[in-house]
This record gives structure tokens, C-alpha cells and sequence, in this order.
């Protein structure tokens, strides 16, 4: 319970890079934004490891003019615009903590890598969560959705900071993982599969490919607690991930998108959650919540 006359956020979510939070939670964003809940999105790092698609930008990457970071934050405020959301929020300000590429990599070894991080990291994401009180925190999963080291650090800082907020004054009622349903997933690749074998409207563009079974991140059915119906949102949705476009390409279709490996993932109607802090709220004839906000007052 809420103590009476305690100004409390709405929902804040942490994400480790630029994009991230458009792929995984931007129809969430939008869908609670259409219903006047404060959206906060914390982003860890700035994304200056990344990949580019096409050749406009493609001398911003880490090996050559190293400046890739300073435009994904352009990318991020039109991403988060388009959402409705809040400006962006850097974790410490903007490049406090530096992308850390991929397990082994040279770039892991920067002091300045976001693995690297130490308690710093979860001291000022704790000062965030205390100045906001958000109602609702979503972060990753132990595995950070696909294991790429940034989203498991964010995993471990979000759940430390929350833990560590309890001691300072402020017990988040509610904190989700941010997860894909894997059947819901299989449902529509396989729909897309069929479009493309029979070479039906919305079809794959070229240079584009089909996920291969278990290529793309995603939990058992029976783990998922939350479904978000986030149909009302694909439009911003979309746009949003198009924003981020030195990262991710929007099929002609809207059905469909691609990072720079050109493997089509489905854009779904629906966004899934596991809770694991908090009481579940009223459930679905499913058996799940349909509201991330379900059961607070």
C-alpha cells in the first residue's frame, strides 16, 4: 500500500543501449503513454559498439571516427518521441559509462565499459528510482534476454538498486523482466514463413532471411505472468524503431523488422512480462495479467 498523499512515477524502465527499448517495450511505452502513465526509460550506455546499416553513417563506428554514441542519442529522443515518452535519462549523464561489445572483446576490457561499472552503476540508478518512485520498474531477465554482457549488467544493477531503493524509503510495488513468448513468436514467424514461401503481399525484402528455430531470444510460454495488448500502439511502435535507423530496418509491411544481420523478426501485437517482485493482479480467462499496473490503486 501506497502511503496517502505520496507523490509517486508511473513506469520506469532500464534498458542498456539506444533501441533497445523500442524493440523489446515501445508498444508498452506508447500503450500506457495513450493513458497519461509517466514513462521514464534509463538507458545505460550509448550504444558506440554498434553495428551501422548502410553507408551514410557507417564511418561513426567505434574503430573509425568513434562517434556513433553522439548520434544514437539523436536516434533515442526521436525513438522516445515518437513513443511519447520522457526525454532521455542516461545512467550517470550521457557516456558515463561506455558500451561494452560482446564478451571477449577488446572493448569489454575499457574501464569505462558498462561491465565494468561496479556499484556506481546501481548508487545512481538507486538516486533515480528515489527521486521518481516509480510504481512499476521493467528490466531483463538473469540472461538479459539474448546475453549480451550489457543487458545482463543492466539485469543486475536494476535488481540491485531496487533492492537497495527498499532500504532508502521507496519499495517498488511492482518489477518485471522484459521477455518474448515463444510460442506467440513461433505463431507469427511461422506466419511470415508462409507469406514468404507462397510470395504473398508482405513478403520478406530482399537480402532479408528467416529466423532459424531458436535463433531468436524468447522464454517457454509457461514462464510469461504479463501480457501487454499493445495493438494499439504498432503505429508508434514502428515509428520508433525507425528512428533507430543506423540499427534497425521496418519492412515495407510494418510487419517485420531487422538489425543489421537482416534476419526478420515479427513486430508483435503483444508484449509479454514475468513478474518477479509484487502480487500479481487480476488475471486473465489465460491465467495472466493484462495490465502491468494490475492489483496497485
Amino acid at each position: 500500500m501506497i502511503p496517502a498523499g505520496v507523490r509517486t512515477h508511473g513506469l520506469l524502465l532500464v534498458h542498456a543501449h539506444p533501441d533497445d527499448e523500442s524493440i523489446t517495450t515501445g508498444g508498452t511505452i506508447a500503450h500506457y503513454r495513450k493513458r497519461g502513465v509517466p514513462v521514464t526509460v534509463v538507458t545505460c550506455t550509448l550504444g558506440e559498439e554498434g553495428e551501422v546499416i548502410g553507408d551514410e553513417y557507417a564511418h561513426l563506428v567505434a574503430g573509425q571516427a568513434d562517434q556513433l554514441g553522439g548520434y544514437r542519442i539523436l536516434e533515442l529522443t526521436r525513438a522516445l518521441a515518437e513513443l511519447d515518452a520522457d526525454p532521455p535519462h542516461f545512467l550517470g549523464g550521457a557516456g558515463r559509462w561506455r558500451d561494452s561489445g560482446m564478451a571477449g572483446t577488446p572493448s569489454a576490457r575499457n574501464p569505462r565499459a558498462f561491465v565494468n561499472s561496479g556499484d556506481a552503476a546501481t548508487d545512481a540508478l538507486v538516486q533515480v528510482i528515489l527521486e521518481l518512485r516509480p510504481r512499476v520498474v521493467v528490466g531483463y531477465d538473469p540472461h538479459g534476454g539474448y546475453g549480451h554482457p550489457d543487458h545482463i549488467r543492466a539485469h543486475e544493477i536494476t535488481m540491485a538498486a531496487v533492492h537497495a531503493a527498499a532500504d532508502w524509503g521507496w519499495t517498488v510495488p511492482k518489477v518485471y523482466w522484459t521477455v518474448t513468448d515463444g510460442a506467440v513468436l513461433a505463431m507469427h514467424t511461422e506466419a511470415l514463413k508462409r507469406r514468404t514461401v507462397d510470395q504473398l503481399p508482405g513478403a520478406l525484402p530482399r537480402g532479408w532471411r528467416l529466423p532459424h528455430a531458436g535463433e531468436l531470444a524468447c522464454v517457454p510460454a509457461e514462464s510469461v505472468t504479463t501480457t501487454v495488448d499493445v495493438s494499439d500502439a504498432l503505429a508508434a511502435k514502428r515509428a520508433a524503431l525507425r528512428a533507430h535507423a543506423t540499427q534497425v530496418t521496418v519492412a515495407p509491411s510494418g510487419r517485420e523488422f531487422a538489425l543489421s544481420n537482416d534476419i526478420a523478426q515479427p513486430v508483435l501485437p503483444e508484449e509479454h512480462y514475468i513478474l518477479v517482485r509484487g502480487e500479481r493482479g487480476p488475471l486473465g480467462p489465460d491465467g495472466r495479467e493484462h495490465d502491468l499496473f494490475a492489483g496497485l490503486e
